[in-house]
């Protein structure tokens, strides 16, 4: 285990010219071939394999729903069109996948959109504590016109260089530590917590009364493991099947977080495709959408029983109220730039 996880971590500190330089190297074979900048219609049906990128483990909810989105393109393409999934971050963690992703060296990639906010600000609206009352809440937000409008605003930010598919389910994301249980908020003081690199998640961990400390999720088993944080926020499968539960045996429900994820693609390779395959790719990322959602509430139901069964404590947080209220300062701050969008997610 310890000898797979130095060697993803090798290919994660490829830097931006190695991948240019692969993605080059494998134009012969095909792979990375949708990379190739031609407006012959003929170069643009040519055959390609998709790479595609997941920090998460084989048998995820989102690593299989992309793979049985690339078995059903490379079908219904007659094997023109296929996807090679890379699971268990082993192209490197959500930042050095996006970078990979907008300059085509991969063509794939299945990321958070607490990831996404920094870059196309619009999407930060998803990401404010607290947003939605539900799972049900978020999944009409994905489905409807408010999601497709989000989608589109990655796809038209000229500086994104991604093309935004469909969104994914993550469920819930609590609060799990390697210290103490926590059951209200005053135990959260003191301890520091990773979250992912987005300015508001760090301001959220903080009027908390926690130390929000921005880091990789490739780096996380080993912060815990180490001391160097003393816990993170996720959802049940990513706290159980990365193996955080092992190091960290507080979880405690606070859901202060429904945040999504994305499937994008590389705007480089999109605009090499034809209209016809475009309008392929996102029937099938619309079919994916749905069907890692079915995947989702098994796998998530799953790793609740495996943390119980590992002895980890679970605590449930019957009153949200004073977390709630804690993180006003971070609406006051952030929440006015989205106010439009807010109220009507909230009142969908």
């Amino acid at each position: 285990m310890d000898s797979a996880r130095q060697s993803q971590r090798g290919v994660a500190r490829l830097g931006r010219r190695d991948f240019i330089k692969m993605g080059a190297g494998l134009m012969s074979t095909g792979l990375g071939a949708a990379v190739a900048t031609s407006m012959s219609p003929v170069r643009a049906q040519s055959k390609a394999i998709f790479k595609a990128s997941d920090v998460q483990p084989p048998g995820y909810p989102t690593v299989v729903a992309t793979e049985n989105f690339g078995k059903k393109l490379e079908a219904a393409t007659n094997g023109r069109l296929s996807v090679q999934m890379f699971p268990s971050m082993q192209l490197g963690g959500e930042k050095e996948t996006i970078e990979q992703t907008q300059i085509g060296a991969m063509q794939m990639l299945r990321v958070s959109a607490g990831s996404i906010g920094p870059i196309v600000d619009d999407i930060n609206v998803v990401n404010m504590p607290f947003l939605f009352k539900s799972m049900a809440h978020a999944e009409k937000m994905m489905d409807g016109p408010i999601g497709q409008e989000l989608l589109d605003k990655i796809t038209a930010n000229a500086n994104a260089g991604l093309v935004a598919l469909c969104w994914m389910n993550s469920g819930a994301r609590s609060l799990y530590n390697t210290k103490r249980s926590i059951k209200t908020i005053e135990d959260l003081k003191g301890l520091k917590f990773r979250v992912i690199g987005n300015p508001i998640f760090i301001d959220m961990m903080n009027a908390l009364g926690g130390n929000g400390v921005a880091m990789g999720y490739d780096q996380v088993f080993s912060a815990l493991q180490t001391g160097v944080i003393d816990g993170a926020e996720n959802n049940p499968p990513s706290y159980v099947f990365s193996n955080h539960y092992t190091a960290a045996k507080y979880f405690s429900l606070t859901e202060h977080l429904v945040v999504p994820e994305l499937l994008v693609f590389s705007k480089r390779a999109w605009t090499a495709l034809s209209a016809d395959d475009q309008e392929l790719i996102k029937k099938l990322a619309r079919e994916a959408q749905m069907e890692e959602r079915g995947l989702w509430n098994k796998y998530e139901q799953q790793a609740m029983e495996k943390a119980k069964a590992a002895g980890c404590e679970i605590v449930e947080i019957a009153d949200k109220t004073p977390f709630q209220n804690a993180v006003k300062p971070v609406w006051n701050k952030y929440g006015p730039k989205y106010q439009d969008m807010i109220d009507r997610i909230q009142s969908a």
